[in-house]
């Protein structure tokens, strides 16, 4: 098994997480989504994760006091 992908690393994983929450139906739907750090998920990787998001046009983080991160975002229109 030589051709054996190697793990995802924990920031991979992390992304991956947080990619299938906003692309769900819903999420896409209400161009918003709700987003939690797990606990075995690390900080550094989480406030990465985070400022990548934050630093798209279009989209906005609304940090929440139960420790959520909501996202919004816009889809422009085309010209």
């Amino acid at each position: 098994m030589a051709n054996t992908p190697s793990p995802l690393d924990s920031y991979q994983q992390l992304g991956l997480r947080i990619s299938k929450i906003i692309n769900a139906p819903t999420a896409q739907k209400a161009r918003s989504a709700l987003i939690f750090k797990l606990d075995h998920e690390s900080p550094e990787d989480w406030t990465q994760l985070l400022e990548e998001i934050g630093e798209n046009d279009n989209v906005t983080l609304a940090w929440r006091d139960d420790g959520g991160v909501q996202i919004f975002w816009v889809v422009p229109k085309e010209d």
